[in-house]
């Protein structure tokens, strides 16, 4: 599955997508060159007869190896398609097994979450974690994916992880949400998804008025936002986050498997039935 839109807190998310074409370019001039680095010893080989291996040639023979290896590429030029699939196989590949292990070496508290905090169904047979700033604007349009899972699927836990990855006013804000989340669990639910779907910057400022409209006052809150405990909060989810390689939002953790950016909805449900029939995130 591709990887899906979403905030990085180094690059503008105006930009994702513009430099494509180079990229294309890149791949395709890495598909060269490997093609070059493979195809040139054989067509060298061709030229020789029963000779001693050699590591370097002279430059006649390097002229020759580099004719050659061009004519074969402009003859063939799916080549370069095919190393390419074949190199970003292998990469999706390594990836996916690196993922994996990442995945592994975190324990058990990638998928915890204070009682009472879990969307979904608390006891659901999968877990989907999302890794979220409340001044992402693809995390708001991500909450109908998470909304419309939750509804469809009965049997999905849902955790949030707080990662304000996007400056000073989106650390205030998960302040005040995790102290909210210690002082009233029960509410969490629903003060995530107004916070996350309010307009404008989302702050320490908006959040405590948000806490007000539930009944959580600033004076409540305030001790806990200094508290131990939310800054523990805090630090684990960051530390979760480097240690999968997440540095946008949104990306989920599903069982095995890391999915960066808003993927949508259909991409969530497709691996969770994956997670329910092989145990994988891929089949």
């Amino acid at each position: 599955m591709a990887a899906g839109p979403g905030h990085n807190q180094d690059q503008d998310p105006l930009t994702i997508g513009r430099n494509r074409p180079l990229v294309t370019k890149i791949k395709l001039l890495t598909a060269a060159a490997l093609a070059i680095a493979f195809v040139a010893p054989a067509s060298a080989q061709q030229t020789m007869t029963a000779q001693p291996a050699r590591t370097s040639f002279d430059e006649a023979e390097s002229r020759a190896i580099e004719e050659i290896v061009h004519d074969y590429l402009v003859t063939n030029p799916e080549v370069l398609l095919e190393v390419m699939d074949a190199l970003e196989t292998k990469r999706s590949a390594q990836q996916l097994a690196s993922q994996k292990k990442a995945i592994a070496d975190t324990g058990p508290a990638l998928f915890e979450t204070p009682e009472g905090t879990a969307l979904g169904n608390p006891d659901g047979d999968v877990t989907v974690v999302e890794f979220f700033d409340y001044n992402c604007s693809f995390c708001r349009k991500a909450m109908a994916d998470m909304d419309a899972l939750i509804e469809t699927d009965s049997d999905v836990r849902f955790i949030l992880k707080e990662i304000p990855v996007l400056g000073p006013p989106s650390v205030g804000a998960a302040t005040v949400s995790l102290a909210f989340r210690e002082l009233a669990p029960e509410k969490y639910a629903e003060f995530h998804r107004i916070l996350l779907g309010a307009r404008g910057v989302a702050d320490e400022a908006k959040a405590l008025a948000v806490a007000e409209d539930f009944g959580i006052s600033e004076e409540q809150l305030r001790p806990m936002m200094e508290s131990p405990a939310v800054k523990a909060a805090l630090q684990e989810a960051d530390q979760l986050a480097n240690s999968l390689a997440i540095n946008g939002t949104p990306s989920y953790v599903i069982a095995d498997k890391v999915l960066p950016g808003a993927v949508g909805m259909a991409d969530l449900a497709a691996t969770v039935a994956n997670v329910r029939k092989c145990g994988s995130a891929n089949c």
